[in-house]
């Protein structure tokens, strides 16, 4: 089982701008976030939707999101 629940996108956000992530730019849903030392990462969900554990796995490993953060 996945370390990582399913939540909403909101939550996600919110927790990688605590770490150091920053909005480059927006088009739509799709966010372009940028933190020093990092490759600019697309987060491309809207608010209130659901974001699935994978999904989060995936965005914690290309983040450095980690459990406690959020």
């Amino acid at each position: 089982m996945s370390q990582w629940p399913s939540m909403k996108a909101k939550r996600i956000l919110s927790a990688l701008e605590r770490i150091g992530w920053r909005v480059k730019r927006t088009k739509g849903s799709h966010r372009i976030l940028e933190r020093e030392g990092w490759s600019p990462y697309t987060f491309s969900f809207h608010d209130s939707q659901e974001v699935g554990a994978k999904a989060v796995a995936r965005i914690a490993r290309e983040t450095g999101l980690r459990p406690e953060d959020l």
